[in-house]
């Protein structure tokens, strides 16, 4: 099941972030994927959301395939496969 318009408007405020990079990022990630996103997703995307700025920057462009916030979500296939969306040009 998708995500419903509030849970998609809510990621979307959340994923506006300090660093320009992780702002472009993200944008092109929710124009790509915003209407197919499920609930697990969406719990991804809030875990990584979480993260500081230089640490979600590591993950989306490639230099870290993990971080110690994240370490055992980041083994889970829903995390990799998410992350893999999020790192496409």
């Amino acid at each position: 099941m998708t995500l419903t318009n509030a849970e998609l408007y809510r990621l979307k405020s959340d994923a506006r972030r300090g660093l320009l990079e992780n702002d472009l990022i993200l944008q092109r990630f929710f124009e790509r994927y915003g209407a197919q996103l499920n609930a697990e997703d969406g719990k991804v995307l809030t875990q990584l959301l979480a993260l500081e700025d230089n640490d979600l920057m590591d993950l989306l462009i490639g230099r870290k395939d993990s971080v110690p916030a994240l370490e055992k979500e980041s083994q889970e296939t829903p995390f990799k496969a998410l992350l893999q969306k999020l790192r496409q040009k």
